[in-house]
C-alpha cells in the first residue's frame, strides 16, 4: 500500500497522497524496528548481562520509532508548503481510489494490533496495561503508528473530494501540513512516555504511595528512602529503606507489598532508630 501510494501520488499529482505514501514509509520502517525489539527481548530475556531483563528494549524501539515519525513530519510538511505556493495539476478520481484502498487497509491493521494489545494485556497475570502510559511503549507505538495512517489517509480523501467537487485544489496541500502537524504531536507524546522509561525516572505517586502505605501501616517503621522505576512494560524495580525502632527482617517488608504493584525486584534496608517516635520523612 505503501508504494501504490507514493507512486499514485506522484503520478496523479496529489500532495496529499503522497505525504499518506511517506507516512506509510515511516511506518513500515518503525514496524519493522518494532518486530526486531521482541524478536531480540525474548532472544536474550534469559541473559544476565541484562540487570533487570530486557523490558526496557520495548522503550528503547518506541523511543526511535517515534523520533523516525517527527522526521518525517517536517519532511511532510516542507514538501507541503512548496505545494502551497506552486500548486500542480491532480488526478482527483484515481487519487481518491488509491486513498479510500489505503484507509481500508488501515482499518484492518487497527483491529489486528487492537487484538494483539489485548490478548498482550491479559496474558501477562495483570502487569502489563498495554496502553500508552505505563504499557508496553512498542506495541503502543506500532499502534499509534497505523493509527496516525489511518488519520492523515482520512484528511487525503476529504482534501481530494474537496478539490475534486469545490475546487478548492490549495486543500490538498494543506491537509499536508495537517497531516504532518498532527503526527509529530502524537509523537512527542510516545518520545516523552518511553523517554521517561530510558531515564529511569521515578514511577507514578499512586504507586509510590501504595508501597509507602504498606510498609508503614502494620508498625512505627516510617519509609525513609524511596527509589521505584521502570524497568519494562508495567513492571518496576523498587529500593526501599525503612528505620524503625524495633525493625522487621527485610522479607517480613517485603511480605507486606501488594503483589499486584508489578514489582519484580526490590531491595529493602531496614535500621533501628532508639526514638520511639520517629518522624515522617519530609
Amino acid at each position: 500500500m505503501m508504494v501504490a501510494e507514493i507512486a499514485a501520488g506522484i503520478a496523479f499529482g496529489s500532495m496529499a497522497l503522497l505525504a499518506d505514501g511517506l507516512h506509510m514509509a515511516s511506518h513500515a520502517s518503525a514496524l519493522t524496528i518494532s518486530a526486531l525489539a521482541y524478536y531480540y527481548t525474548r532472544r536474550h530475556a534469559r541473559d544476565e548481562r541484562f540487570n533487570f531483563g530486557t523490558g526496557k528494549i520495548n522503550s528503547l524501539a518506541g523511543f526511535a520509532s517515534a523520533v523516525l515519525l517527527v522526521g518525517f513530519a517536517f519532511v511532510m510538511a516542507g514538501e507541503s508548503f512548496g505545494r502551497i505556493l506552486k500548486p500542480v495539476a491532480i488526478g482527483f478520481n484515481q487519487a481518491i481510489f488509491v486513498a479510500v484502498l489505503g484507509l481500508a487497509v488501515n482499518g484492518v491493521c487497527l483491529l489486528i494490533l487492537k487484538g494483539n494489545d489485548n490478548e498482550h494485556d491479559h496474558g501477562e497475570e495483570g502487569h502489563h496495561h498495554g496502553h500508552a502510559h505505563g504499557g508496553d511503549h512498542n506495541l503502543w507505538s506500532a499502534y499509534l503508528h497505523v493509527l496516525a495512517d489511518a488519520a492523515t489517509s482520512v484528511l487525503a480523501i476529504l482534501a481530494l473530494l474537496a478539490g475534486k467537487y469545490y475546487g478548492l485544489v490549495w486543500m490538498d496541500p494543506l491537509m499536508g501540513v495537517f497531516g504532518a502537524a498532527l503526527v509529530a504531536r502524537w509523537s512527542w507524546g510516545l518520545i516523552r512516555s518511553s523517554g521517561h522509561s530510558l531515564l529511569d525516572m521515578r514511577a507514578p505517586e499512586p504507586l509510590r504511595r501504595a508501597i509507602r502505605e504498606a510498609i508503614e501501616r502494620p508498625g512505627d517503621g516510617r519509609v525513609s528512602d524511596l527509589h521505584v522505576w521502570s524497568v519494562g512494560p508495567g513492571i518496576y524495580a523498587a529500593e526501599i529503606g525503612v528505620v524503625a525502632s524495633e525493625p522487621l527482617e527485610a522479607d517480613a517488608y517485603r511480605a507486606l507489598l501488594p503483589r499486584d504493584l508489578g514489582l519484580v525486584h526490590v531491595t529493602i534496608e531496614a535500621q533501628r532508630c532508639e526514638s520511639r517516635a520517629i518522624a515522617r520523612p519530609a
